[in-house]
């Protein structure tokens, strides 16, 4: 059996390899304190993050089957040479391209459900980051139960005229835009009565309060609407039908929480950790311990990675419904992640316990950050208790779990 890709892909892997010499050692003037996808060398390179981003739209290793007239590169959708991208990038340490709830959760929703006018003025600075997004979905009393949020969009004169609250709302603070889920139906059934708007952070009225986490940075924000109008065409899909357009956002919210290709940079970036850590004066990696739970770790993200081809082939195919595999992936994928931050952590003995400006902290604090940032997001777009649940009684057609009666 010849399991060779082929001419075409070989030549394509070629053009990959020298593309990732060429960038080699790239870093950022503008990136963030510490990269949660990686470890990259510094020198070589140096440029802002949006001109990274459009190289890298231009060659086709991102937005590859996004429309040119949306900012994409305009080509067919190709797992492999997806799947090229992705290694021949995490064998060289080359940074991805910028990701975030804009462009892992909107673009996909607007491309399949908004109007050409939404799709042609948010997704191309959206993909080229112009344009950052924040998620309005969790209430104070609306989190696991969302259908229950109560902010109120009332249409006035041709506007939508929004009073409520959120929480737990990434990047709020830096963002121009918000896609929101507002209550618009009061009488209505409460998945009924739901609409989908598109919110400038800047319309008057919008306060943002920030909630400062275990990492100590504000990860997440309240935000109150006063009064907050915007006009009537940010909706998306019909009115009372953002339930549905919700749930389309959260399939690819649970796909971006655990990007299969950002966690073999991270398994590399392990790696190179424990052939310089030492332990009683023996490097990391010739520790028999250590090796083991590497390896099994390293099995882990393989199959993974595996299983994501998977379930995006079966996304390609029309007939076939990916939701449960979804909450698999997101499940599997956010708690592997932080069994792999907190297995770099235990290597490092001591230094791991360090935070912050410690001269002798290792990559930036990159894996103590992360090891708190991902026990978050097994939490975020849906907790893996109710994920369990949920595959149990949708996926495998378990009995529902028994609800508590009153006074008992």
């Amino acid at each position: 059996m010849d399991l060779n890709y082929g001419s075409e892909y070989k030549s394509f892997t070629n053009e990959v390899r020298e593309f990732c010499k060429e960038y080699s050692g790239i870093h950022f003037s503008d990136s963030a304190k510490v990269p949660l996808s990686g470890s990259f060398k510094s020198g070589g390179i140096k440029m802002k993050r949006s001109e990274w981003q459009k190289i890298l739209i231009e060659k086709g290793y991102f937005a590859r089957s996004i429309p040119k007239e949306y900012g994409g590169y305009g080509g067919e959708s190709d797992i492999i040479k997806n799947r090229i991208i992705a290694t021949e990038f995490s064998k060289e340490n080359i940074p991805p391209p910028m990701g975030g709830q804009g462009i892992d959760m909107l673009v996909p929703t607007l491309l399949e459900l908004g109007t050409e006018e939404q799709k042609k003025q948010y997704i191309k600075p959206t993909l080229h980051g112009e344009i950052i997004w924040c998620q309005g979905y969790s209430e104070p009393n609306a989190g696991s139960d969302l259908a229950s949020l109560q902010t109120k969009g009332e249409l006035i004169d041709g506007n939508w005229v929004i009073n409520g609250q959120k929480i737990w709302t990434s990047t709020a603070q830096y963002s121009q835009m918000m896609f929101c889920l507002v209550r618009t139906e009061p009488e209505a059934s409460k998945h009924a009565g739901i609409s989908y708007l598109l919110i400038p952070m800047d319309a008057p009225g919008i306060q943002i309060r920030p909630l400062v986490d275990m990492t100590l940075n504000a990860g997440f924000n309240e935000v109150f609407f006063t009064d907050v109008t915007v006009p009537e065409k940010n909706i998306v899909g019909k009115r009372g039908d953002g339930w549905a357009v919700a749930n389309a956002t959260l399939g690819h919210e649970r796909g971006s929480l655990s990007d299969p290709n950002a966690m073999m940079n991270r398994l590399n970036a392990l790696i190179e950790i424990m052939k310089n850590e030492t332990i009683n004066g023996e490097k990391a990696i010739d520790n028999a311990v250590y090796r083991d739970r590497l390896m099994k770790i390293q099995g882990k993200v393989i199959a993974f990675q595996s299983n994501s081809l998977r379930v995006l082939s079966a996304k390609l195919n029309k007939n076939q419904n990916t939701k449960i595999a979804g909450m698999i992936q997101k499940l599997v994928g956010t708690e592997l992640r932080h069994e792999l931050e907190g297995f770099a952590i235990d290597v490092m003995g001591e230094l791991g316990t360090l935070y912050e400006n410690s001269p002798h902290i290792r990559d930036g604090g990159s894996w103590q950050v992360a090891y708190m940032y991902f026990l978050g997001l097994i939490i975020g777009g849906g907790t893996s208790q109710i994920q369990k649940n949920i595959i149990s009684e949708r996926g495998l057609g378990m009995p529902r779990e028994p609800k508590v009666q009153k006074g008992e």
